[in-house]
C-alpha cells in the first residue's frame, strides 16, 4: 500500500487501514494492532450492551464507542440520544485514558447530559443515573489528576 495516500473503500470514502491500539490510536503500518470493530452492524439492544461491556472491561472504550455508534445510527429515533450519550461516555473515557484530560472531561459531561432524559426509565436495564454519576465523578477526577486506566475505570452499563 502507498502510505502517502489515504485508503479508500469501494465507494471512494476515506478509510484508514493503519493498525490501531486498544485505545484507537494509530500505530505504524506493519505493526500488529487490535482488530477494529466492523461498522454498520445492527444488533439488538441486549447484544449492543453485552459487546460494549466486553470491550469496556477489556480497556477498549474506543471500540465500545463504535458499537454504541452503530446502535445510535440504526436504532429507533426515540433512543438515539441514549446511544449517542453512551458513545460519548466511551469516547470521554478514551480521551481520558489517552491523557487528553480536558477533552475527556468535556465528553464525559456531554454524555451524562445526553443521558439525562432517560434517568429513571432505565431502558434495556441500563443504569442511567449510575452512569451519569460515574461520568461526572470521572470528569472531575481526570481534570485534576493523572491519566486513567480505561479497564480499571470501565463503568457497569447494567445492574
Amino acid at each position: 500500500m502507498n502510505e502517502t495516500r489515504r485508503d479508500r473503500d469501494a465507494e471512494g470514502r476515506a478509510r484508514n487501514a493503519r493498525p490501531r491500539d486498544g485505545l484507537g490510536r494509530p500505530l505504524p503500518y506493519g505493526t500488529p494492532g487490535v482488530e477494529r470493530q466492523p461498522e454498520g452492524v445492527v444488533r439488538t439492544p441486549s447484544e449492543t450492551l453485552r459487546e460494549a461491556q466486553r470491550l469496556l472491561d477489556a480497556g477498549m472504550p474506543f471500540h465500545a464507542h463504535e458499537v454504541f455508534e452503530d446502535a445510535w445510527k440504526s436504532g429507533p429515533e426515540d433512543e438515539r440520544e441514549l446511544w449517542r450519550g453512551l458513545a460519548q461516555l466511551a469516547v470521554g473515557l478514551t480521551h481520558s485514558a489517552r491523557g487528553n484530560t480536558a477533552g475527556g472531561a468535556r465528553l464525559l459531561r456531554r454524555g451524562a447530559g445526553a443521558l439525562a432524559p432517560f434517568t429513571g426509565s432505565g431502558p434495556h436495564g441500563i443504569v442511567v443515573s449510575g452512569l451519569s454519576d460515574w461520568a461526572r465523578e470521572l470528569a472531575d477526577r481526570v481534570e485534576s489528576g493523572p491519566t486513567v486506566d480505561a479497564a480499571a475505570e470501565a463503568p457497569r452499563l447494567r445492574a
